[in-house]
């Protein structure tokens, strides 16, 4: 029902993110009232990254990226695709979300991993930046596939399954082994430890390296905030999967789209504090009778490019959803809107 009435849908590509979001404060069962907004400012986005395409560059100990050449609105400069070798005296190594079907990057993957065994593939999610790639490495190296769950259709709270945003999904991928949240991989002197960590996508995974680094996919980003598509982007997972790795001690995120984030408690503080201020928001232009998302977006988004009103449609509907399954919002019949309850 409410699904159906939300046609907010992003063409072909990637839903990861709304750029240039900057936003306001709420709570996970009423809208918070307290100061916790000026104790976690919102976080400051780093657009200034710019990678050289196909070339390996360090970014950590034992860990190097490629960048693949598929810039978009929703993929920032590309797809990071990270290679963990396993330290001294070892030629083992793991690839990390080896992207979308690209010839080029291929080649520059297979250039880089000259010399070393690849043991596995591993995969956050099956947005097809990330995943599709890994069938075509696999042959390359003979390594397995490995990593998130097959992506499965599902529901939203309102109803039926927006269809317009299964061609964002790979549904070719094929795994040789699903990790679950603590499932390990041993690359020579390092441990890389699935995370599960669902909101963007159902069955999204981050990978912490020694407990020191987190390869954090498209569930976190130094550039900009992460869209939270329904029905396989769920808010109130996504809030939870933010709480989960904040709590951890990994120093130093590696996203799949942009930079590293550094000080990431703080980062991943200030978005929650990001969420629950677009929530809020969203509750004031319910409050002023705006009823439908496509009212709210201009008001709530005044200074984003129309061309990305959809993607940010998607997260606004993720909000709603969560608001309806808290009993806080219902859906109206009349207008295909929605009022609070």
């Amino acid at each position: 029902m409410a699904a159906k009435r939300r046609r907010a849908c992003i063409a072909a590509g990637s839903p990861c993110s709304v750029p240039g979001n900057r936003i306001r404060k709420t709570n996970v069962t009423k809208p918070d009232t307290s100061d916790a907004a000026a104790r976690n400012p919102s976080p400051r986005f780093d657009t200034g990254f710019s990678p050289q395409y196909g070339v390996t560059e360090s970014v950590a100990p034992d860990v190097s990226r490629i960048v693949c050449e598929n810039p978009s609105p929703f993929t920032f400069k590309g797809t990071g695709t990270f290679i963990v070798d396993g330290g001294a005296g070892s030629r083992e190594a793991v690839v990390i979300d080896p992207g979308p079907q690209d010839d080029a990057h291929l080649a520059a993957l297979v250039t880089a991993l000259e010399g070393y065994n690849v043991t596995a593939i591993a995969i956050t999610h099956t947005h097809r930046d990330h995943s599709p790639l890994a069938e075509a490495l696999k042959e390359a190296t003979g390594a397995r596939i490995v990593g998130c769950a097959p992506w499965a259709p599902r529901d939203s709270a309102g109803g039926a399954a927006q269809k317009g945003l299964d061609a964002s999904n790979d549904k070719d991928y094929a795994p040789d082994e699903v990790m679950r949240d603590g499932d390990t991989l041993t690359i020579g002197q390092h441990t890389l430890t699935a995370v599960s960590t669902p909101g963007h996508t159902a069955n999204h995974l981050a990978f912490s390296l020694d407990g020191a680094v987190l390869f954090s996919g498209d569930h976190v980003m130094g550039w900009s905030t992460t869209v939270i598509a329904p029905p396989d982007g769920h808010m109130r997972s996504y809030m939870e999967s933010l709480e989960k790795i904040g709590a951890r001690d990994e120093s130093l995120y590696l996203p799949a789209h942009g930079g590293a984030v550094r000080q990431p408690q703080r980062f991943v503080r200030g978005l929650i504090t990001h969420r629950k201020q677009r929530e809020t928001q969203i509750l004031k232009r319910l409050e002023s009778g705006d009823s439908r998302i496509s009212d709210m977006i201009p008001k709530l988004y005044p200074e984003l490019d129309e061309k990305l009103h959809g993607a940010a449609a998607l997260s606004v509907s993720a909000h709603i959803d969560d608001l309806i399954e808290r009993g806080i919002v219902s859906a109206t019949e009349a207008d295909g809107g929605f009022r609070l309850i």
